[in-house]
């Protein structure tokens, strides 16, 4: 009977083990996770935060018996190391665990920037629930708040400091807000926004030390030093992948895998935040920590992990990854698409209206959208996802959106659906 192994008990995990149950009923799975919580969506912690839902709310499967039902053992241990060459995984007590295949959706952990009293009680990072729960003891309202790091996950931790009412100052290294997902329009809109909100916003700053203390203080690069009874540690995330060290499984950035996500091992298998996967926009692997991706991953590792312990040909393909992000900034969406940052040779459109918080911004690489930036168009979100991961070629009309890039959901109707001659009216009629 073949043993399947995953490592990281979150969607990316969930989604495979449950995946693989379906595939082959007689299998063993073992879930190994290394918290002590049942298994939770960290995107759900900032609603927990809002008070919009309750620890419960942010659990994978509510049912108490879900995995017991599918006969899924689920483990609690820390992994040490994995060893391919024995097929096995070894825990930070000693004990090992050997496995047919392995899929190793260990996600990512924060990172910890090398900041002078960084580890000072009342310094957290809100990555898991036990972080929430500290979080949620000193953020009350009028409490005052620094938080470290304005880029994605750091805008919809914002999101939930505000609802809680506290005084919230932002500190972010880069010259303009999400730096990873928006140019400096965008990027600097979004910063307008949030100070108009009430929150106060450091761009182009560095936090150089933290004097533990009640309250703590800390000391920016701007010659600003600022009190705070809470810090949020929000400076981004890396694959957790230490483990991985001298296991004869390739990483880069991620762990690097095939279009079946598969590693260069053999029957170990990656998906999630922590696996390095091809992406078909900017020809080159990435690693893009966003949940749909990292459930289409698991699916079609699961699928070929079952194949490869039956001794199948892979059964799924991953089509690529696509960076994808759509943010909501105390009610300013924004959202990010594909190589938003062009490439070399292409072409580029922009459109701004800051009076009306609506920027649009879209790159071309001959008559292919190749990536994008909006903040304040909503409308047209899905059809810029729908050109950017379609690959759609435009023809003429890249020169109209050239001329008027408000003009997307025509060129999607006339390019993705085979409708070569549109008129330039709204209704979208044909001639």
């Amino acid at each position: 009977m073949t043993h399947h192994v995953i490592l990281g008990a979150g969607p990316a995990g969930v989604i495979a083990a449950e995946t693989i149950r379906k595939l082959a009923p007689r299998d063993t799975i073992t879930l190994i996770g290394d918290e002590p919580e049942p298994s939770y969506s960290r995107m759900a912690i900032p609603y927990l935060l809002m008070g919009n839902i309750d620890e419960h709310g942010t659990y994978l499967r509510k049912s108490p018996t879900h995995f017991e039902d599918l006969k899924i053992n689920v483990l609690q241990a820390k992994v040490q190391s994995a060893q391919a060459a024995t097929k096995t995984i070894v825990f930070a007590n000693g004990e090992a665990l050997a496995y047919d295949t392995l899929l190793i959706a260990t996600g990512s952990h924060p990172v910890s920037p090398p900041i002078p009293g960084i580890q000072s009680e009342g310094v957290h990072t809100c990555w898991t629930l036990a972080d929430a729960r500290a979080i949620a003891e000193r953020a009350k309202p009028g409490a005052r708040v620094l938080q470290l790091g304005a880029g994605f996950i750091g805008c919809i931790i914002m999101e939930a400091l505000t609802a809680r009412g506290v005084h919230l100052s932002v500190v972010e290294m880069g010259d303009r807000m999400v730096p990873r997902m928006m140019g400096p329009t965008a990027g600097g809109m979004i910063r307008d926004w949030c100070e108009a909100k009430g929150v106060e916003v450091f761009t182009g700053t560095r936090v150089e030390s933290i004097e533990p203390g009640t309250p703590l203080t800390v000391k920016l690069s701007n010659d600003t030093t600022v009190q705070a009874d809470l810090v949020i540690s929000a400076a981004g995330v890396r694959p957790a992948i230490g483990f991985l060290e001298n296991s004869g499984i390739t990483c880069l950035l991620g762990v690097l895998t095939d279009e079946h996500l598969q590693t260069n091992v053999p029957g170990v298998f990656a998906a999630g935040d922590c696996a390095e996967a091809f992406d078909k926009v900017s020809g080159k692997t990435m690693v893009s920590a966003i949940q749909p991706n990292a459930a289409e991953q698991a699916r079609i590792a699961a699928a070929n992990m079952v194949a490869f312990a039956q001794g199948k040909p892979p059964q799924a393909d991953l089509n690529g990854v696509t960076q994808i992000n759509v943010l909501d900034t105390l009610g300013l969406i924004s959202a990010s698409f594909g190589d938003w940052q062009g490439t070399p040779g292409g072409d580029h459109v922009e459109l701004t209206d800051k009076a009306s918080g609506r920027h649009l911004s879209l790159r071309f690489q001959d008559d292919v959208m190749v990536g994008c930036n909006a903040v304040g168009w909503t409308e047209h979100i899905g059809v810029m996802r729908g050109l950017v991961e379609g690959q759609i070629k435009l023809g003429p009309w890249k020169d109209k959106l050239m001329q008027d890039p408000t003009r997307l959901v025509e060129a999607y109707q006339a390019s993705a659906l085979g409708q070569d001659d549109w008129s330039g009216s709204k209704t979208g009629r044909k001639r």
